[in-house]
């Protein structure tokens, strides 16, 4: 009888490749850059992919492969790429995907480097991306032609909390052939099941929620293995070779090993450990944000508050469909003005001042000063970033300390 594991009993208990010398429960860090092998001939099949062996820690190596396995057991997934960071993540899977000449949709509603890439830097290489409303269909389909190869959007928008029908996004796109990527980052597999909704292609940073304690610098993408790649000409003669393995082919032996994104074997060590009580830390991130929205609802100098997971915000309904009402840990307050906004932030005393996502300590950041400060004021309004806004990704700290620094805070303005 095969006992059907939960997401946690899965991420600690996923078996190593290989049986370990010594027998350590915990997956060694392996710091070397190259392996040896027995024959030539061995080493021929390694480099020919007829089998697969570590052969240099750039294209592989064993520790980095544990984590990939884990995080694969935990999605359910086809295959997993680890990479050094999110933006690795973001941009190799483009580059797979896409072909010059062709394009992608997306909102601009988006993380600021993942809007800057692609309203700059892919376009220079002759990949164009068509910036829409996600959430209104016929925008997406009027934007829609024969050279379209991918709709990209994040499960929850960084910093404006927006949710789309993933599930109604994904089936107008696969109507018309077209791969659906969604950067998961704030939406780890403990909460979303991806491939349920449509989603053919994960991206996440791993250095928000997996990652924890903002130890680790990673990135991950997530193959459902629910896409036909024959469909897309940019994978055309990866299909021939390697079928429904294509995406993961050509990202491996192309793309990631030729620009050189690869995650070191001491990253995927602390995001070996951060996998395993991710969903012991994301439940009391969603705990304190209850706590906390309920806090700023109620004081006169909050303005706004935004968090799908309250009840009345505007996403709310489909947070819980989609995430089973644990929509990450980010949310924003809105005070009167830039102003109050500075002096609130400098008042703080146990939350940090600092930029990242899903820390174990809870941070705060003014967003139109910092992360999208090098674009125009009318494009900040366009990604529906104001003045007067200010992101918390709330870490897991007693709710009741957290209150008390924001209320005293609060009292400065």
């Amino acid at each position: 009888m095969t006992i059907k594991k939960g997401y946690t009993s899965q991420s600690i208990h996923t078996p190593f490749s290989k049986k370990d010398a010594h027998n350590s429960l915990h997956m060694p860090v392996y710091d070397g850059v190259a392996y040896e092998f027995d024959s030539a001939e061995e080493i021929e099949e390694a480099f020919m992919g007829k089998k697969f062996a570590h052969a240099y820690s750039r294209t592989s190596n064993p520790t980095v492969e544990h984590f990939e396995n884990k995080l694969k057991a935990v999605t359910e997934a086809s295959s997993v790429i680890a990479l050094s960071s999110g933006m690795a993540a973001i941009s190799n899977t483009f580059l797979a995907l896409v072909e010059s000449g062709a394009n992608i949709i997306s909102s601009n509603h988006l993380f600021g480097h993942s809007y800057a890439l692609l309203k700059s830097t892919l376009q220079q290489w002759g990949i164009e991306v068509r910036f829409v409303d996600m959430s209104d269909l016929k925008e997406i389909e009027k934007n829609i032609d024969g050279k379209t190869r991918a709709v990209f959007f994040e499960t929850i928008t960084n910093p404006q909390l927006e949710i789309i029908d993933i599930a109604v996004v994904a089936k107008l796109a696969h109507a018309h052939n077209i791969a659906v990527v969604a950067d998961t980052t704030v939406t780890p597999p403990y909460v979303f099941k991806s491939a349920k909704f449509g989603v053919d292609i994960e991206v996440m940073s791993t250095t928000k929620f997996i990652s924890g304690g903002a130890a680790a610098v990673g990135g991950a993408v997530v193959d459902n293995g629910t896409f036909n790649w024959s469909k897309l000409p940019a994978l055309n003669k990866w299909v021939a070779n390697f079928e429904t393995k294509a995406f993961e082919f050509r990202v491996r032996k192309e793309i990631f090993r030729h620009l050189g994104g690869c995650m070191s074997a001491h990253t995927a060590h602390f995001l070996n450990l951060g996998l395993d009580i991710l969903a012991l830390r994301l439940d009391k991130c969603v705990q304190n944000c209850i706590e906390l929205g309920s806090f700023f609802k109620e004081h006169n100098k909050v303005k706004l508050v935004r968090y799908p997971g309250l009840k009345g915000d505007e996403a709310y309904a489909l947070a819980q469909t989609q995430f089973g009402g644990k929509p990450g840990a980010v949310m924003t307050i809105d005070l009167a003005s830039q102003e109050e906004c500075y002096l609130f932030l400098n008042r703080l005393q146990m939350v940090r001042r600092a930029t990242n996502l899903n820390d174990n300590k809870t941070l705060i950041i003014h967003p139109w000063s910092t992360i999208y400060s090098e674009f125009s004021e009318e494009e900040r309004a366009e990604m529906g970033i104001r003045k007067s806004m200010i992101r918390i990704s709330i870490g897991i700290e007693d709710a009741e300390d957290l209150i008390n620094d924001f209320k005293q805070a609060l009292e400065a303005i």
